[in-house]
């Protein structure tokens, strides 16, 4: 039984159970199946699907018995760029990127943090877009600054059930950053290594736009465990995302897969879908590059009403077809990173070499 269990794929994944997870324990009798089965993904709102998919897999091959899983996650580290460690408190930092702006990249992490945390992951989110911050706004944070205890690191704000930081509760929203590149990667590095995270599985780092200096050093000096992409269909934009992608691969940031946003328009009015910014764009893309399309969401006013009055649409609107459609495409992201080598260093013992003459 316990291989066939590992042998099921989760709906909406498309990864088998052993792949993503194990089996703690099974038990059977000639009526009943009992399992319980511990994840490596946040996934509590869709433990009634992955059951029933179990339960239609038993019944295909003919086996009556009643069924009865519980379902759990456990999200540990995973390695990191080779020079590099996991940060204390934070067990995976997840960078979300697009190789230029106006593609919705900052609605996109907002909403895929929460979806995370809505999941039952403990979730922080860091605005790294120095030259305009928008996550204060879109989490209903702006004017707020943050406490310290120490005198010398920040406690995050919290929104949602998310940990936030960002330079826009530092400084003047009128106030432009004139700033050059090594002021800009030192701000970041304070705002991360300066924040009293409190025992995150994700760190959500909504990047700044492009491929420039500023984005090649933050991802050589922050331990990321994987990086998402974000773009529209149109080739203008998925010229420069492709160059974002490559940037990862280069300094060996796993690519967790693509977003394709604004993927169609649906009219507020009437409902009518359309794809106004082209059509399979990010899909041929996820191809050429052998990842995965981890969602093609929707371009509604709704979605940018939401995040304008500082409720984004997971939480304003959770019931929506669009909510549905991140909270897939951040369990699919959290999915993928979970298949992937796990952190160990933490397990090894620290060699000191000492001159004994």
């Amino acid at each position: 039984m316990k291989n066939f269990l590992n042998s099921i794929e989760l709906p909406g994944i498309g990864r088998k159970i052993a792949d993503v997870g194990r089996i703690l324990e099974v038990e059977e009798t000639d009526e009943r199946i009992r399992a319980r089965i511990e994840l490596g993904f946040p996934a509590a709102g869709a433990y009634d699907d992955y059951q029933a998919a179990v339960a239609d897999a038993l019944q295909a091959k003919g086996d009556r018995r009643s069924l009865a899983l519980e379902f759990s996650s456990k999200i540990v580290a995973h390695g990191v760029q080779r020079n590099l460690k996991p940060l204390e408190q934070i067990r995976n930092v997840i960078a979300v990127a697009s190789g230029k702006g106006g593609v919705g990249k900052s609605t996109v992490a907002v909403n895929l943090a929460l979806s995370l945390a809505a999941d039952g992951a403990r979730v922080g989110l860091l605005d790294a877009d120095i030259y305009g911050p928008s996550q204060p706004h879109m989490l209903g944070l702006a004017g707020q600054q943050p406490t310290s205890i120490d005198g010398k690191t920040m406690q995050p704000l919290q929104a949602h059930g998310l940990q936030v930081i960002s330079i826009g509760f530092l400084v003047d929203p009128d106030q432009p950053m004139v700033w050059r590149g090594p002021m800009v990667t030192s701000a970041l590095n304070q705002l991360l290594q300066q924040t009293t995270w409190h025992d995150l599985d994700y760190l959500i780092v909504d990047m700044p736009p492009g491929t420039g200096d500023i984005q090649l050093t933050l991802s050589q000096q922050v331990p990321v465990s994987g990086a998402v992409i974000v773009t529209t269909p149109q080739d203008i934009a998925l010229l420069d995302a492709r160059k974002g992608l490559a940037m990862f691969r280069k300094v060996s940031v796993p690519v967790l897969g693509i977003v394709e946003n604004m993927s169609t328009h649906i009219c507020s009015s009437c409902g009518h879908e359309e794809a106004i910014f082209g059509h399979g764009g990010g899909e041929k893309m996820a191809a050429d590059f052998a990842v995965e399309l981890l969602g093609q969401l929707p371009l509604k006013a709704s979605i940018r009403e939401q995040t304008d009055s500082g409720k984004p649409t997971v939480v304003a609107e959770p019931g929506s077809t669009a909510a549905q459609a991140y909270r897939a495409a951040a369990r699919r992201m959290a999915a993928v990173l979970a298949g992937q080598g796990k952190d160990y260093s933490s397990k090894f013992p620290k060699i000191v070499v000492e001159d004994a003459g």
